[in-house]
């Protein structure tokens, strides 16, 4: 990968540039170009995703988005089996040039559930806390970090999920630095954005 993250100020169009770089890389998962969007939980991530997903599909080329949300194993998800699973039932299929099918985490039942169908896309965006740990270094085309302050994001879940969900946001925050200090992954990203979506050093 890139070792060096961008560094764009400005009004920029990060998303198409992403998707730019994306298209022009080399593809390391069998046929499919990955790109991991990482970085702490209500910084962007999602939106900007779904935003480098359509640039791909302006561009002429399949692109599907997979959210780990639909993946970690409740609040306390973001390593324990989430890797392994997310290895054996996506990345493993797609790098054989298969379909790949996983077993999506019901987080109002609490438990995995139903099973997900994912056909093989020229661009496997994958978004979430998690996604651009260091056992993803040989499959990504590129990794983008997106970050914003504690408050922006605390702020941002909790409209999202309702104040009653702040004790689990909190829990959460912990284990995801924790996990972010061990991968090194702020670090490691080609590109980083801001709360905004902009690129920055």
């Amino acid at each position: 990968m890139d070792a060096s993250p961008a560094a764009v100020s400005g009004p920029v169009d990060a998303a198409g540039t992403v998707a730019g770089r994306v298209l022009a890389g080399s593809a390391r998962l069998g046929p499919v170009r990955l790109l991991a969007v990482d970085g702490p939980a209500g910084s962007g991530k999602t939106t900007f995703a779904a935003r480098v997903a359509q640039a791909v599909r302006t561009a002429g080329a399949r692109a599907t988005v997979l959210g780990l949300d639909d993946l970690y194993d409740g609040w306390t998800g973001l390593d324990g089996t989430l890797w392994p699973r997310l290895r054996a039932q996506v990345l493993e299929p797609l790098r054989r040039g298969r379909a790949a099918r996983y077993q999506r985490y019901d987080w109002a039942a609490g438990r995995l559930a139903g099973w997900v169908d994912l056909d093989v896309p020229d661009v496997l965006v994958l978004e979430g806390c998690g996604s651009a740990r260091r056992a993803v270094d040989a499959l990504a085309t590129l990794t983008v970090w997106v970050e914003a302050d504690d408050d922006v994001r605390l702020a941002r879940g909790l409209a999202r999920d309702g104040a009653h969900e702040r004790a689990h946001w909190l829990a959460w925050m912990a284990l995801e630095r924790a996990h972010f200090a061990r991968e090194g992954t702020r670090g490691r990203a080609d590109v980083r954005l801001d709360a905004f979506g902009m690129m920055t050093t």
